[in-house]
């Protein structure tokens, strides 16, 4: 056989093998990322991730998807990101590769990121909640809560990005341009023309929080006074229901409850006097 043939065959056996090592391992890898997949999805289901998804408001965010199932698709197409990587690590040093491993190189940032995520909005949802209820009697308690949770969440966000590598070419020149918009606004316009409609706006916000802080207070006496009206009225029901009321006139209740041999004698005292009078005085 001509040599050049030969090495040729050889080449192309050579080749043929790593395909096929390549195809197997694409084949075995996503078998078993799809089967890992599908058991975090149901042990996250058993272990009542999703209700506890629900409490936090984090299932808005999962789409189609149950919060359970969404983590079971990451979990899967990790697994098979790695199934690649080893698959194509058989053709040796190759740009596919490369990449790859880049992309793997950088899952754990992301997965900080989504963590950082999740954890800033619960933190946002519980500080909505509890500033919304200490301020449920007030007319602006819902926008203060509203804002605190935008801003929680702003936060978050940024912090994420700058976990992933992308705050400083995204965020960075936003949070910028906003700071120097808002500066830009107070000094032409404070320093400028609107310095006679801020001394107004600055009275009736100064007005407003007199009449807030009056208002407070006010609600605070009434809560206390019924508090103390509520123990009060517990400790004299308390009190009554040890207490015996009179039958008879000049008669005054008494604190002790009498025992039964007491009040048989007691009974039986006013019988014989009873009796004694309506006997008369002897001859």
């Amino acid at each position: 056989m001509n040599p050049t043939v030969q090495v040729l065959l050889s080449a192309l056996a050579y080749i043929a093998l790593k395909v096929l090592a390549c195809a197997a391992i694409l084949v075995v890898g996503w078998i078993i990322a799809k089967a890992i997949g599908s058991l975090v999805d149901k042990g996250l289901a058993r272990a009542r991730f999703n209700h506890l998804a629900q409490r936090t408001g984090m299932d808005r965010w999962t789409g189609r998807y149950t919060p359970s199932g969404l983590v079971g698709k990451l979990v899967y197409y990790a697994l098979l990101l790695f199934t690649f990587q080893l698959a194509f690590s058989v053709f040796g040093p190759n740009p596919i590769s490369n990449l790859i491993d880049d992309v793997i190189a950088w899952l754990p940032r992301l997965i900080v990121a989504c963590v950082i995520l999740v954890v800033a909005v619960a933190i946002a949802n519980a500080v909505f909640d509890v500033i919304t209820n200490a301020l449920s009697h007030f007319s602006y308690g819902r926008a203060v809560g509203r804002i605190a949770q935008v801003a929680i969440i702003a936060f978050g966000v940024i912090a994420a990005l700058n976990q992933i590598g992308v705050a400083t070419t995204i965020t960075m020149p936003v949070l910028v341009a906003v700071l120097a918009t808002i500066a830009g606004i107070l000094i032409v316009g404070v320093g400028g023309g609107l310095i006679a409609p801020m001394r107004e706006r600055w009275e009736r916000a100064l007005n407003k929080v007199e009449e807030e802080g009056t208002r407070v207070s006010e609600h605070l006496k009434t809560r206390a006074a019924e508090q103390r009206a509520a123990r009060t009225a517990a400790l004299s029901k308390d009190r009554g229901d040890t207490m015996v009321q009179a039958k008879y006139p000049g008669e005054k209740p008494s604190d002790v409850k009498p025992t039964a041999k007491e009040a048989a004698d007691k009974l039986t005292e006013k019988a014989t006097a009873l009796r004694k009078d309506m006997q008369g005085p002897e001859l």
